[in-house]
Formats: C-alpha cells, sequence, structure tokens
C-alpha cells in the first residue's frame, strides 16, 4: 500500500490542467497523493479557486495575491482577502510575498500587498504561503518585524533560497516546503535545508504545472509528482518515504488545520 501524503501547493486553475484536470485528480491518487491545495495568484479569480475546491472533495484552496501580480491588483484590500478566506474550503492566505528575479510589480507595491496578506493569516489563524524569489534580505527583515508586531503562522513555498532565510523562517516558527527542484542535481544548497530543518517543519509540494521532478523534468507537472520529491526528501534525511510519509501529514494537518476542521 503507497503511504499517502498531500500536495500542499499546485496551480489547478492553470490552462495546462484544464482539459485533464479529472485524469490529474485521478493519477494523484493512484500515486497515494490524497489530497491538493490549489494556490491562489489574483484575489479576483477567487471564483476559479473556490468552483475546483468544490468539485473535488480532496481539493482545497487558498486565496490571496503573488507579487508579481501586485500590480493587477493595487486595490485588493485586507477585507476582499478576509472575505475569500471565509469559505470553508479555504485553507490558506497567499500565495503573497517578494519576487525580484522579475519586473513584474514594483517592490513597494509588492510589499504593501504583502504585508496586508501576513495581517489577513493574523486576523483569520490561516498558514501564509510565501512565494520569496532572489529576495531573502528583504523577506527576512518582513518577516522578523512584523513577527513582532504579532504572531502568524506561514510556510516558505517552493524553497529555492539561500540556507540563511531558511534559518530565519525556521527560528521564527515557519515552515519549509520543497518542490521538484529538491531532485536537481544543481540544488545542493536546497537539499542542505533539506536535511537540516526540523522534521515536524517540512512539507512536499509540486507547485504544477510547473518544475517537474526527476524522472519528469521538462514535462508539465501534475500533483501525483510530489511522491517523487518526497521520496528524494526521505533519502535526504537517511530514511524512507514510508517511514517520513507520516510525519509529512502530521505537518501538513497541523499548520493547514482547517482542511481537518
Amino acid at each position: 500500500m503507497l503511504p499517502t501524503i498531500t500536495d500542499t501547493h499546485c496551480h489547478l486553475d492553470f490552462p495546462d490542467f484544464a482539459a485533464d484536470l479529472d485524469g490529474v485528480i485521478a493519477r494523484a491518487a493512484e500515486a497515494g497523493v490524497a489530497r491538493c491545495i490549489t494556490i491562489s495568484t489574483e484575489v479576483r479569480h477567487g471564483d476559479t479557486y473556490r468552483a475546483i475546491s468544490e468539485r473535488f472533495a480532496n481539493v482545497w484552496h487558498s486565496i490571496g495575491t503573488h507579487p508579481n501580480h501586485a500590480a493587477k491588483e493595487p486595490d485588493v484590500t485586507l477585507g476582499d482577502v478576509l472575505a475569500g478566506a471565509e469559505h470553508p474550503k479555504c485553507v490558506a492566505i497567499g500565495e503573497a510575498g517578494l519576487d525580484y528575479h522579475y519586473d513584474y510589480a514594483p517592490p513597494a507595491l509588492q510589499e504593501a500587498s504583502f504585508r496586508m496578506q501576513i495581517e489577513a493569516a493574523r486576523q483569520t489563524r490561516l498558514p501564509l504561503i510565501i512565494h520569496s524569489r532572489a529576495a531573502d534580505d528583504d523577506m527576512g527583515d518582513i518577516l522578523e518585524e512584523e513577527m513582532g508586531k504579532g504572531a502568524f503562522t506561514a510556510v516558505l513555498h517552493c524553497f529555492s533560497s539561500g540556507r540563511r532565510l531558511a534559518e530565519r523562517g525556521l527560528a521564527l516558527g515557519l515552515y519549509v516546503s520543497f518542490s521538484g527542484i529538491l531532485t536537481f542535481k544543481s540544488a545542493a544548497e536546497i537539499q542542505e535545508v533539506a536535511q537540516m530543518a526540523p522534521v515536524d517543519r517540512i512539507l512536499v509540494e509540486t507547485d504544477a504545472p510547473f518544475l517537474a521532478p526527476i524522472p519528469h523534468r521538462g514535462k508539465r507537472n501534475e500533483p501525483g509528482y510530489t511522491a517523487h520529491t518526497a521520496a528524494k526528501l526521505a533519502a535526504l534525511r537517511g530514511t524512507t518515504l514510508e517511514a517520513l510519509a507520516p510525519q509529512l501529514e502530521a505537518n501538513t494537518n497541523r499548520l493547514f488545520w482547517k482542511m481537518g476542521a
């Protein structure tokens, strides 16, 4: 019997899955990926995320504005996010954060959106899904400052930053989630983080349709491939997927507490 795990971050609303969503969910179940969280990139598309989570019993969703889309949603308010979070299958805020790799939104606009969504996480007690790319120092500074204003829970999703940001995030009580990047030969520093992070603070995800793990690298990613990343994570930590999977599920249930509510 396959161990049960959760894809804690995918984008099932993307057009890559439009013609094959039933098959994607079925293949995930066959691979032992029993649950998925489809992640918001724009609050204005909230109806789409809700519809997908209502269509499938084993899919949940989040609500928030991706930093690369912050310029598309400059007028989204805290109230808008809080309203979206009221849905029974909305289990997280975000993804939100900073992305300096691309120039899709001014850093100041990204920061304002990010801080607003941190406040939404505080008020709802839902976890914040953090996107951080090429912004390690600013991200760490903002997280430490905001945590000083009031506690919130969060995950550094699709971790691809330096070890220092992981250490700063873990010191604040954050979780770290690993995607298919973990299986890449070029991911030595990320693999080190996967080895050093506390076992009760690690998660797995796909970020599908992006970043398919080996042996599917270069193809469309899908939730069922979470199993490959989880197996790599187990091997890096000197254990087996069968032994690690219950811990990953316990971590997922603790962070995304509303999934069991």
